[in-house]
């Protein structure tokens, strides 16, 4: 996943070509670490989304941007009256780092015009975003960051230790000695700083090139026709030149802004993206894949497409972490209950022993003189000649009355247990269903609906409605069509799974669930001429029973065994949690949990 500085001098280009010279219209913070600016070009609205993320730290051009909330951080709106009607003139990549530099011309309140600095620095879990003024002198940053005593007087003197905070110089960072392939790059650089090194190859380039990650490194490698894991001492002079030409071809493409950006496709699935094509991969999505998009921004519409579904997965981690936290708690809280219960229920089974121990003293205690440790006899429950501790300070009566006791203390906790560990249990089993539905979720509703089922529960506290938040809408269950024509409906939470069960399947429609594990209900939708199960297809039992492995916990297992019945035998207890059912009649199947060829409908 190379967003390197490379695809970073794309991007650029990019914005450049749509907004150079436009006025900013919007700023806004959707979320703790996203800006996104929307300019007004000659082209047209420009949206640009700025993330800093550590997670996904990023900038494109955007084809949407996120709903940002009614009441702006103060970050955003610092960015605003800096920036708001200000004019985009350049956009620089100092040291063809992974660093964007926006230049903005400004008027302030006295009406003098100067210029903001808009940084955005892609640094992995050190991304941060800041605004400087004209003297780069920083305004403010998304995070300030202040380095400790200690590590400032561990530091060598003449090393600077890099500030990030307002009134501060704003720095570059530091590019480690590595050469600029725009301005430093040269034969004799190459030859000095490159090909005498003695590691391997790739490793070489990419340690000492700016900007160049390591998959671009493969790619430069694999196109020279040189073996990747050949060291530098390996190569003869003719493979060191073809080395040098193929970086200099790429290097003289960046500065005449020739860019082909792709995906890499590697055993069908998407791999990595870059600026060039990637001819090491089996299959490439190129540019003439991408024809109903503008190709002012095609660079963006490949990051958009490789990233769409990661972007999804991060924004649903940061809006589920606090449900996450404390459904991880009771999760573990009803684990260690469950276990504790489990072992003090074992400690009752030993319970017969006493009832026979009493029965028998009261058969053969008449023989006891009084003062005996113990008593042998025949149990007559399995013939077996038996040996009873007895106490000596009692009488046979005593004992007897003593083992019954011990019996009925047992008999009572085993029967009180028996209660308790199966509520535990299913306390325990329902908050794994909503930890998988969470594993699942796709969008605001769903983390909704999980957020108001966990209320209901009691597990998190009922909040009173944020000022100026959006009224969520509710979330719908997945729609599949099945390679035969039948629709497939999944839930992806207990609420869901309720509504598609209980709501719209009908008494002939077919139910399936992955055996004895967290998942989604899965219906399959019956066509008017469909008598029985006969006069369905197999491969739409199949489909769906593979859907139902795959929307459940266990997805990543080789094969899972998925129980199937039909609606009508489906019953939900009294009281019972959302999502529970029993049953008593099914059938069974195992199945790859995997989509196959079902296609996914948009409602």
């Amino acid at each position: 996943m190379a967003y390197d500085g490379v695809v970073i001098s794309s991007i650029i280009n990019e914005i450049g070509t749509s907004c150079k010279g436009g006025r900013v219209l919007k700023v806004q913070q959707p979320s703790a670490d996203v800006i996104t600016i929307t300019v007004k070009g000659y082209k047209g609205q420009t949206k640009l989304y700025l993330s800093a993320s550590p997670s996904l730290p990023i900038v494109y051009v955007a084809d949407s941007l996120p709903q940002a909330p009614m009441q702006a951080p103060a970050f955003c709106m610092l960015l605003r009256k800096h920036l708001a009607n200000g004019r985009l003139v350049d956009i620089k990549q100092p040291n063809f780092d992974r660093v964007f530099d926006f230049i903005f011309e400004h008027m302030d309140e006295m009406g003098d015009i100067s210029d903001r600095h808009l940084i955005v620095e892609i640094m992995g879990r050190q991304s941060n975003i800041i605004l400087a003024d004209n003297d780069l002198k920083i305004i403010d940053c998304l995070r300030r960051v202040m380095p400790d005593l200690s590590d400032a007087i561990s530091k060598d003197s003449d090393n600077e230790i890099r500030i990030l905070y307002p009134g501060q110089q704003y720095s570059a960072p530091d590019s480690q000695g590595k050469i600029n392939p725009l301005t430093e790059l040269d034969k004799e650089t190459f030859d000095s700083r490159i090909s005498s090194q003695s590691g391997p190859v790739v490793k070489a380039i990419f340690s000492t090139i700016t900007g160049f990650s390591k998959g671009f490194a493969e790619e430069i490698v694999y196109a020279s026709g040189i073996d990747g894991r050949a060291s530098f001492s390996d190569l003869d002079g003719a493979c060191k030149e073809r080395l040098y030409e193929t970086i200099l071809g790429y290097v003289n493409n960046i500065k005449e802004d020739k860019y082909s950006p792709c995906i890499g496709i590697l055993q069908g699935l998407p791999k990595d993206f870059h600026a060039f094509e990637m001819k090491r991969f089996d299959e490439l999505i190129t540019l003439d894949d991408l024809t109903e998009q503008s190709s002012d921004a095609a660079m963006s519409q490949f990051i958009i497409r490789f990233y769409e579904q990661k972007q999804r997965d991060v924004n649903i981690r940061s809006k589920s972490s606090d449900i996450k936290k404390v459904l991880q708690t009771a999760i573990e809280r009803a684990s260690k209950k469950y276990d504790i219960q489990l072992s003090q229920l074992k400690s009752t089974e030993d319970r017969d022993k006493f009832r026979i121990y009493g029965e028998l003293i009261n058969t053969y205690g008449y023989e006891l003189k009084g003062g005996e440790k113990s008593l042998s006899c025949v149990n007559y429950y399995d013939g077996q000649e038996i040996t009873i501790p007895l106490d000596t300070n009692l009488s046979a009566q005593e004992n007897s009355q003593k083992y019954f006791a011990k019996y009925n203390k047992k008999k009572r906790t085993f029967e009180a247990l028996t209660e308790f560990v199966k509520k535990t249990r299913e306390e325990r089993d329902y908050l794994l269903t909503i930890k998988h539905s969470l594993d699942i979720a796709e969008d605001d509703s769903d983390i909704q609906e999980i957020r108001k089922e966990l209320q209901q529960a009691g597990v998190l506290k009922s909040r009173s409605k944020e000022k100026g938040s959006r009224k969520q809408s509710a979330g719908k269950p997945l729609h599949f069509l099945s390679s035969e024509g039948y629709d497939i409906y999944v839930g992806k939470n207990n609420i869901q799974n309720e509504e598609l069960t209980f709501g719209l399947a009908t008494g002939k429609d077919i139910w399936f669930h992955a055996k004895n594990m967290p998942g989604s209900h899965v219906i399959v939708k019956v066509k008017d001429g469909d008598m029985d199960f006969d006069s369905i297809p197999d491969s739409v039992f199949e489909e769906a029973a593979q859907l139902a492995a795959y929307y459940s916990s266990g997805s990543s297992a080789p094969k899972v065994e998925v129980d199937y019945t039909e609606r009508k035998h489906l019953k939900k207890p009294p009281h019972a949690n959302p999502g529970y059912v029993i049953y008593h009649t099914n059938y069974s199947m195992m199945v790859k949990p995997e989509k196959g060829n079902v296609i996914k409908q948009e409602d």
